[in-house]
């Protein structure tokens, strides 16, 4: 019998039914402005509910359409939301579950990080976790097929992310998606000045000025920076808003970013 992890915010941060669920995401990509024909090797996109963060994800996502027969293995880290632990997890399951259908997990990838400490099979930190769940309708929607490395991370340093990262960074047919938000609960001015100094420390690749106001996924944020320094990569911020410009009240906004790596 094949495991599987079925949805946990499905009916909550996006329709459960998949006609609805499909009609939304297509309506986000069509309205994303598309910058250049270059394809991405890295993206992060923001995982709050669509209504309030899916037209930010939608302008990352909308670049990996030239790709759609290319890209074989997505990469994906999120931060623990729900369950407190230290490490990286992995899940035991064969297949990730969304109304759009399966995304089965890249076993073999998978593999390669056996024997890291730091990593471990933790079904826990998946079960309720949004981070990650949230991004697999964008993905289904713009890539033909595709599996599915998925890692919740807990309480660790950057440096650990980048090296489970340079272990799988693999060639055209990996691509590498962290998923974050990033200030929370400030006023719409706070916010639009915090968030603009984490997109430049993204976009200068400096892990150091990010810290704990910065995004809920600063560490895994952080350990991309530094293997995208490394390879030589260069970030573009696609779209900067907060919930105060897309659902929601300027009184208290989270701030959604979404950036390219090329």
């Amino acid at each position: 019998m094949t495991a599987v992890r079925y949805p946990a915010v499905a009916g909550l941060f996006y329709p459960d039914d998949a006609v609805e669920l499909e009609e939304m995401v297509r309506q986000f990509l069509a309205a994303a402005e598309a910058p250049a024909d270059l394809i991405p090797k890295a993206l992060i996109a923001p995982h709050a509910g669509y209504v309030y963060s899916g037209p930010i994800a939608a302008s990352a996502y909308r670049l990996l359409l030239p790709a759609k027969d290319q890209i074989e293995r997505v990469v994906l880290l999120g931060p623990a939301h729900r369950v407190a632990f230290a490490g990286l997890a992995l899940p035991s399951v064969d297949a990730f579950v969304t109304p759009l259908g399966r995304v089965a997990a890249d076993r073999q990838a998978i593999a390669k990080l056996a024997d890291l400490p730091y990593v471990l099979r933790f079904d826990a930190a998946h079960e309720p976790e949004h981070s990650l769940e949230v991004q697999l309708p964008f993905l289904q929607e713009v890539l033909t097929e595709f599996k599915l490395v998925p890692i919740v991370v807990g309480l660790t340093e950057p440096e650990t992310v980048a090296e489970v990262l340079e272990r799988l960074w693999g060639g055209p047919e990996t691509l590498i998606v962290v998923s974050s938000d990033l200030s929370h609960y400030h006023d719409y001015h706070t916010a639009r000045c915090l968030d603009r100094a984490t997109s430049q420390a993204i976009e200068d690749l400096d892990p150091s000025r990010l810290n704990e106001e910065s995004a809920c996924g600063r560490i895994p944020v952080a350990g991309l920076l530094l293997v995208a320094r490394k390879h030589g990569l260069k970030a573009k911020t696609l779209d900067l808003r907060n919930s105060g410009d897309t659902a929601g009240s300027k009184d208290q906004v989270v701030g959604y970013g979404a950036y390219a790596f090329f």
